[in-house]
Parts: structure tokens; sequence; C-alpha cells
């Protein structure tokens, strides 16, 4: 499938892209660079921010949530890209040294946030991993945090089933993507594995399409795997980056598909990009923050 680099900007850590429909706007990160992008049109708006960010959701009210190392955040989308008007929203996972990686919003507009112990450096470089002292955390609009699951390496996708029974959550440390039977009470049940390992990369970040398969990215695998729902592999497709971080479906009809990438040790000139490629099924709408 032919593809295009969206724009001239190169992350040192792009993920979480997300599409806004009504505005038809693309928004993702630089986690390392500590930039929240958002490109409409040819127009790239960057607010440059004071920590780590991993996520760049807008909501309802028409500001947007912005997940950083201390806490979640809203950011003023009319405030100055190098003077960000940031408010505390509130603090999910107050574990010391932790960090935010995934983040998703579910049908009801819930926050769905995952987080690691923070392996990157002041200066973006790499740190190593520990411990697995990350959690899965769901955040209501009206700030209540629930805690779902403890314990976690690091957290990657977030995608949830059309009735809302059950999410599928992967865990990059290891290599497996899990589906969990989510309870009435919102509470999870035990993890199912659903893909993985195999020898293409590991798993990051992922997108729904409408038929009900995942296209999942795969870190240092160079390429996405489009997994039938029942969790085998439909088709792959390689990309010109080391490190694809994850993956949204936009454009007017949901058949653009835009990936995130990462910079790597091997220096390929399109690591970092965010890749655009039209495909022949369209994905799901994104999901606003509800308040």
């Amino acid at each position: 499938m032919p593809w295009t680099a969206l724009t001239q900007h190169r992350a040192r850590l792009g993920e979480g892209p997300f599409w806004d429909a009504p505005t038809q706007a693309l928004y993702w990160v630089d986690i390392a660079g500590k930039q929240a992008l958002r490109l409409i049109g040819q127009n790239v708006q960057i607010w440059q921010m004071p920590e780590h960010v991993s996520a760049f959701i807008p909501c309802a009210s028409g500001d947007a949530l912005v997940t950083l190392s201390s806490g979640v955040y809203r950011l003023d989308l009319d405030s100055p890209g190098l003077e960000p008007r940031l408010t505390l929203f509130c603090v999910a996972d107050p574990q010391p040294g932790n960090r935010p990686n995934e983040a998703r919003c579910d049908a009801q507009g819930r926050l769905w946030l995952g987080t690691m112990q923070n392996n990157i450096g002041e200066q973006g470089e790499d740190l190593p991993i520990t411990q697995r002292c990350g959690g899965l955390f769901r955040i209501d609009p009206d700030k209540r945090v629930t805690p779902l699951l403890r314990g976690l390496g690091i957290p990657n996708t977030l995608l949830w089933s059309d009735d809302g029974t059950t999410v599928l959550f992967g865990d990059s440390l290891e290599d497996t993507l899990y589906r969990y039977f989510i309870h009435a009470d919102g509470n999870l049940d035990v993890a199912t594995p659903w893909y993985g390992p195999d020898q293409n990369g590991g798993p990051d970040g992922s997108a729904m399409d409408a038929e009900g398969y995942v296209w999942n990215a795969r870190w240092d695998g160079s390429c996405l795997l489009r997994l039938t729902p029942d969790g085998k592999v439909d088709r792959r497709i390689d990309l010109p980056v080391s490190r694809p971080t994850s993956c949204v479906f936009g454009g007017e009809d949901l058949k653009t598909l835009y990936i995130t990438s990462a910079k790597s040790p091997h220096n390929h000139p399109l690591d970092g990009a965010v890749l655009s490629m039209r495909v022949d099924v369209a994905g799901k709408l994104c999901t606003r923050f509800a308040s």
C-alpha cells in the first residue's frame, strides 16, 4: 500500500494518534520530546509541555486532556505553543517514578489510562525498566479514578468491543495482547491471551476497523499486523519505519490510516514521522472525553 509522510516533523517517540472527526483534526504526541501536536489541514500546531506527555485527547467542552507525568491536565487549545495553559484535572497514578503511556476513551467518553515505570530521561534518553509497577485506571468525567489493573510492565493498546463487554489491552513486556471481560460493576475479569508473542516485533498501539479487525503497530517490526476478531493474522503491512508505535483511522471516510513512529538506532529517514496510508476498509470513530 502506498504511504506518505504527513509532515516534516520527526518525533523522538511519536505516539497516541487520535482523529477528531467533528473538526477533521489529527492529534498526537512526542512523548520524549514533550510535545502535543495537532494537524488541521496543512497547519501543524505544537504545544511544548513541561513534562513527558503520552496522550492528547480533545474534550466535549472544547479543550483537551493531556496525560503528563504528574497527572492528567486540561489544555486550553487557544493558548500559545510555548506557554500552554494547563489545569490539573486529576492524578490517576500516585506511584512515584511512574509515567502514563497508553490512554484512550471508551464509548461513554471515560478515559482509560495505562501507566508504567518511567523509562525516559530528561534529555530523552532510554532508562531501564526494572519493575512492573504500572497500572490501568479509568477516569470518569467527574474526576473519579477507578484502579483496574496493577503490576503492569508497558501498557499498550486499548480497544473495546461494540457492546462494551470486553476490552483488548496489551503489555509489551510480555509481547502479548489480552482480552478482558468487563463486569457489570466496571471491574475487569482475569486476562485471556488474545495474540502473541510472535516474530514481528513487539505489540504497541492499535486501531479497530469497522469489521472488528485490529490493526496493531509492531515496535521493531517495521510493520502493522491486521488481526482477525479471534486473534489470527489476516495480513502484514510493511512500513518504511523501524518502530511504528500506534495507528488511527481518519479522513472524511475514515479510510486513511495514520501511523505514528519513533526514532531508532537504525536511523531510517522516516523514523519518527507520522505516515498516512489509504486502506480498503473504514475504521471506527475515536471518542472525545465526555466533559
